[in-house]
């Protein structure tokens, strides 16, 4: 049986939740998301939480019980506070900018790489070797970070290139005389 999900979704103030048939919508103060329910679980709105409950006793159903309200609570939390990766670029010359709607990478190539920036994403450079990806949705966040990384991932004899914050590179030793 799903721990996760027994616990019902708690709405916090400012944030609407909405559930028309098969589709929940989430607005808040920084976007509004929805998300189609399987037809193996069943919503419901009680007061200020959404409850999830498995549509039968067969392993599909207990499987999508956690994952839709994992996915509910996700949307809940990212219209109200959102989330953000940062990143961080370690090299000589290895640097980023953002330049309108395109971030630009010189990650020690023969040529600068032209990253577009999707819709509801914002991307910010606060140093030339620091990159935060903000949004409201959690998948494009963290899709859109690992594709940044995926330019140059870093090597473990020396550190360089594209890291999320808290990564640590398991270091390498070098050649012996």
């Amino acid at each position: 049986m799903s721990r996760v999900g027994k616990h019902p979704v708690e709405i916090p103030p400012g944030v609407e939740v909405a559930l028309a048939g098969r589709v929940l919508t989430a607005k808040g103060k920084l976007g509004s998301l929805s998300c189609e329910l399987s037809d193996e679980v069943s919503a419901s709105l009680e007061g200020r939480r959404v409850v999830v409950r498995p549509g039968g006793t067969e392993r599909r159903a207990r499987m999508m019980w956690g994952t839709t309200r994992a996915l509910i609570a996700n949307m809940v939390r990212g219209v109200s506070v959102g989330y953000a990766r940062a990143m961080e670029i370690t090299g000589t010359g290895y640097r980023a900018q953002v330049q309108g709607k395109n971030l630009m990478l010189n990650l020690g190539y023969s040529h600068e790489i032209v990253y577009p920036v999707p819709e509801g994403i914002r991307i910010t450079c606060e140093r030339p070797t620091a990159i935060r990806v903000e949004g409201v949705d959690k998948r494009l966040v963290g899709q859109v970070a690992a594709e940044i990384r995926g330019f140059r991932p870093p090597e473990p004899y020396k550190g360089k290139g594209v890291k999320y914050e808290a990564e640590t590179i398991r270091r390498k030793e070098g050649k012996k005389k």
